[in-house]
């Protein structure tokens, strides 16, 4: 029987991993998996060597602080993917973590394959790892097409499969009366999938809603987020006292959610991209600690955080960072958004224009999939 270790390092490429392994699961049934994941490969059955939440860590400083646990946990994968000898290792995002396993894993084992999946952003800072990448990956896949030019140029064998979340799904629909009533308009809000994001600007999102009720009665309020955050969210909501907010953490809710959607705040991440495939208006998010944002902003050499805007070289999508990414100025760049229906359909026709060069001709997870399946059979 044939292997495969799948390796993430947080909840948003444990999602990417299992549209891809699910894929996979229809054409090729008898493979053996083990992971380092969360719920969505965990749904799928196979199970996790350890919870993902042990080495979901964002911001230099928080990585610093458990380095020691990340080693920990590094060591531990490095030794049960080698004890399961799979055909492939199949790490997806997270490159601090997935490559440093990925990379002491070919180094003892040769003939393990090592297929990466969500190139990490050498177009955004420390270009120079690429050639490190060719001593030990097999292949990478890429989510957008730009990134082309990096990895051909160290002759990395690279394919250009696009980002599943640009793929259209269609998912049952469920009655979502009960839970929005009619006559409320929804805005979707995304705090981030690690507990830190989401701890981080939980509270500014609730003060936002506050100023929000002050003159707006008509809106409900939908948190978007994963199981695991889920009873977190619901307890500072209750604690805050708001009658118009729901949180939702199923999948297929959560797209017809959206969908339904007549504005949308998100912490910065590629979760945009889906909020831009369901035609939403939105603003982006974000705030950490100020060491790290000076860190950040050393290194960096991109002036945006959207991917959106990165693309168009302008601000398309309004980017509330730091010091902007408070209640009062969330709530004027909504309030300004809703009043202008045009300023709105603007943005929409720029993210679709957009999203339109970097999309797949065919579907992402099909693409990638099928990657895998020619290296169990090489």
């Amino acid at each position: 029987m044939k292997k495969i270790f799948v390796v993430t390092g947080e909840p948003s490429g444990d999602k990417l991993a299992s549209t891809v392994i699910s894929k996979l699961k229809q054409s090729n049934p008898d493979i053996e998996y083990l992971c380092v994941g969360g719920t969505h490969l965990n749904s799928l059955g196979i199970k996790s060597i350890f919870d993902l939440k042990e080495i979901t860590y964002i911001g230099f400083t928080s990585v610093l602080l458990n380095i020691f646990k990340i080693r920990n946990r590094i060591n531990r994968t490095v030794d049960e993917a080698i004890k399961f000898n799979p055909d492939i290792l199949f790490s997806v995002d997270s490159p601090d973590f997935t490559l440093r396993v990925a990379e002491r894993v070919k180094k003892i084992n040769n003939d393990i394959k090592t297929v990466h999946y969500v190139a990490p952003q050498v177009w955004v800072w420390r270009e120079s790892r690429i050639k490190k990448f060719k001593k030990f990956l097999d292949h990478i896949l890429l989510l957008f097409n730009f990134e082309k030019k990096y990895f051909d140029k160290e002759n990395i064998t690279n394919t250009f499969v696009g980002h599943p979340m640009l793929e259209t799904n269609n998912k049952n629909k469920t009655d979502l009366s009960n839970m929005i009533p009619k006559d409320k308009k929804i805005i979707s809000l995304f705090a981030g999938s690690r507990y830190s994001e989401t701890n981080l600007l939980l509270p500014i999102l609730i003060d936002f809603i506050k100023l929000m009720n002050e003159k707006n009665e008509n809106y409900v309020f939908v948190f978007h987020t994963i199981e695991e955050n889920k009873n977190f969210i619901k307890d500072k909501l209750k604690i805050s006292n708001l009658n118009n907010t729901e949180v939702i953490s199923d999948e297929n809710i959560k797209s017809q959610i959206l969908l339904s959607s007549v504005f949308a705040v998100s912490k910065s991440g590629t979760v945009s991209l889906e909020i831009c495939n369901a035609r939403v208006p939105l603003i982006i998010i974000y705030k950490m600690n100020f060491l790290n944002f000076m860190i950040v902003k050393f290194l960096v050499k991109i002036k945006y955080a959207n991917i959106i805007n990165i693309i168009n070289n302008k601000e398309v999508i309004p980017e509330l960072i730091q010091k902007e990414c408070n209640a009062k100025e969330i709530y004027k760049s909504v309030l300004y958004f809703l009043k202008n229906q045009s300023m709105m359909e603007q943005q929409i026709n720029v993210c679709q224009k957009t999203l339109e060069e970097i999309r797949s001709k065919s579907s992402s997870t099909s693409e990638a999939s099928s990657i895998l399946a020619k290296y169990l059979i090489t």
